[in-house]
């Protein structure tokens, strides 16, 4: 048998062109629609169980052949049709396409795709997806590529916090020819009448939810371990300041402090100062920095959560140390879900279409890290 298998896989030539062929027939066969990405190298090539080596040849025959292209700093993606046109709302005529432009595929946006992916796909809808890997040149070549493929509308999320001017940004997209919704995003300075339309994770909320339980397990001064310069940081950071302010938290000297990257270093002395000033909670913008800020805690021989509770934000990779991580959980794929819910309506509808402003709570999900039992709450 093993025999005979050899003498097949000769017969159809070198492995990479068996890989090219079958790359082929999928993308012939619809699996990736025109201006989709394929997946990245190392995800391609454990489905096909191949090397990197030999898919890298075999999408170059692709490449060679024009049946897909490679960006720059993006990946690869599957070439437009040559007669890809934006078709009218319910035509017969060829499926519809949605772009879809996120900064990552790696962290905190997987879910919020897979939400949108759901509701596109049970529209049959494809999905062009493109990552912007958080550069603003990649993002305007993107959202250009995205409208050179074919697609009737967009759903965006945008790196606002990287721009001088983000609402000048906001007012731009109105020029867009496709109908368009931001994704956990919002105009920063709109208009009353402004009329873009979002669906976004309410943070200040969220944040007054992890104060509020760390407030009813008797905590009086908490601090706020925060991140400068991220797509939510400001807003999670006032959404500290507000919720320490209605529920009477001691905020003292020191308490909050924020970084662009916290070092090893930057946290052993936050956890240090925290024992200093008798902080006996912390609020965490990010589970690495709360797992990173348990283990310094611990070295300086504070018990967690006895001595210091701590909550995270983002609810990514909470469970994977030694005492599992409270958490505030932003409702991804739920917001992915009715972003695309919002976008559908807009392409059937048009310019009659109305504007919505759409805001989702977070869940707090309790763990062993505030104290508190999974019941409590």
């Amino acid at each position: 048998m093993k025999s005979a298998e050899k003498k097949d896989s000769f017969l159809r030539g070198p492995k990479y062109l068996q890989v090219a062929e079958r790359l082929r027939r999928e993308i012939t066969s619809g699996s990736w629609a025109p201006g989709a990405q394929l997946p990245v190298e190392r995800e391609l090539a454990d489905t096909l169980a191949v090397s990197i080596n030999t898919l890298r040849r075999a999408v170059s025959v692709l490449v060679d052949e024009g049946i897909v292209q490679r960006r720059q700093g993006a990946g690869t993606f599957v070439s437009p049709s040559p007669e890809a046109a934006p078709a009218e709302a319910g035509s017969p005529k060829g499926r519809r396409l949605v772009g879809v432009l996120v900064p990552s595929t790696t962290y905190y946006y997987p879910r919020v795709v897979d939400g949108i992916q759901r509701v596109l796909r049970d529209a049959g809808v494809g999905v062009v997806l493109s990552s912007s890997k958080y550069d603003l040149g990649i993002e305007r070549d993107e959202v250009r590529a995205m409208l050179d493929s074919g697609v009737q509308g967009l759903l965006l999320v945008p790196n606002l916090h990287l721009l001088d001017e983000p609402q000048d940004y906001v007012d731009d997209l109105r020029r867009l020819t496709v109908p368009y919704v931001l994704v956990e995003r919002r105009p920063p300075a709109p208009a009353p009448d402004d009329p873009t339309s979002y669906v976004a994770t309410d943070h200040p909320g969220g944040v007054c939810l992890a104060v509020r339980h760390l407030r009813s397990l008797g905590h009086e001064r908490i601090g706020h371990l925060g991140r400068l310069r991220t797509g939510t940081s400001d807003a999670v950071a006032r959404g500290f300041d507000e919720a320490a302010a209605l529920l009477g938290a001691d905020v003292v000297e020191g308490a909050v402090a924020r970084a662009d990257i916290w070092s090893p270093e930057g946290i052993a002395a936050y956890a240090r100062h925290c024992a200093d000033a008798g902080i006996t909670a912390v609020f965490c913008h990010g589970d690495r920095d709360a797992a990173a800020l348990v283990v310094a805690a611990r070295r300086r021989g504070l018990s967690v959560p006895e001595d210091l509770a701590v909550v995270a934000y983002d609810d990514e990779v909470t469970e994977v140390g030694d005492i599992p991580l409270t958490a505030i959980s932003p409702p991804k794929e739920e917001v992915g879900a009715l972003a695309a819910q919002l976008l559908l309506s807009r392409m059937d509808f048009g310019s009659g279409a109305v504007s919505h402003r759409v805001d989702v709570q977070p869940r707090l999900i309790v763990r062993a890290s505030c104290g508190a039992a999974p019941g409590d709450r």
